[in-house]
């Protein structure tokens, strides 16, 4: 097993760790993925990957970071010659979440711990924090960083309590999407009848699909790296 030292194949080598983890993650789920199992798929010393990743959030932590990338250059596609409307982007970004985590329990649980994590979720509300400003400061022109990141704290709540609630046939994907928007546009202030045209627009697009092609997206891009 490789002692792997700080070099030029670094992040190589750590984008193949994360490769494997998201696959691990995928396969068997957060919890049953153990830091001895990842060492040996990736045939390095346990010491080595807890050098890089200090333990299991850690990890986790750098691979969210690619999902919240990978999430939002989907929905930069997605929407690009369709609209520059800041609101229909950041709640497309939520809705093609949402649908990630509905495409299987093992992912459910991993968007579940990434929010509740104690590091993970940091990264998390400060990444969103700088999109909120950047969406909601002319809405909200009398916030600073510091309501948004409240603002943030409040939406992730929201976010995970309807990632983690499976639908059913009396909760389906088309009632938890719209209720979702609902709760989470108006921690944002924003007006009803906007709510409605964002619900409204967003129905024209494949979530289901969407959320399967980015979470093989990622999975193509750390195994190419």
């Amino acid at each position: 097993m490789a002692n792997l030292t700080r070099g030029k194949n670094f992040e190589s080598h750590k984008s193949k760790v994360l490769h494997i983890v998201a696959r691990k993650f995928l396969e068997k789920g957060y919890h049953e993925t153990t830091m001895k199992q990842i060492a040996s798929e990736s045939e390095m010393a346990l010491g080595s990957l807890v050098n890089i990743f200090k333990n299991k959030e850690g990890i986790l932590m750098e691979l969210v970071a690619y999902v919240l990338e990978c999430q939002y250059e989907t929905v930069q596609k997605l929407l690009e010659g369709k609209t520059d409307d800041k609101i229909f982007l950041y709640a497309a970004e939520n809705v093609l979440q949402l649908h990630m985590a509905e495409s299987g329990e093992h992912m459910r649980e991993m968007y579940s711990v990434s929010y509740t994590l104690p590091e993970t979720s940091r990264v998390i509300y400060q990444t969103i924090t700088k999109k909120l400003e950047y969406i909601f400061s002319q809405h909200l022109p009398t916030l600073e960083t510091k309501d948004f990141y409240c603002l943030e704290l409040a939406a992730g709540g929201i976010t995970r309590s309807f990632m983690t609630v499976p639908c059913d046939v009396f909760f389906t994907m088309e009632m938890k999407t719209e209720k979702f928007l609902q709760a989470l546009l108006r921690i944002y202030l924003v007006p009803e009848e906007k709510i409605a045209q964002t619900v409204e627009f967003l129905k024209q697009f494949d979530f289901v699909s969407l959320a399967r092609e980015t979470i093989d997206n990622m999975l193509s891009y750390l195994e190419s790296k």
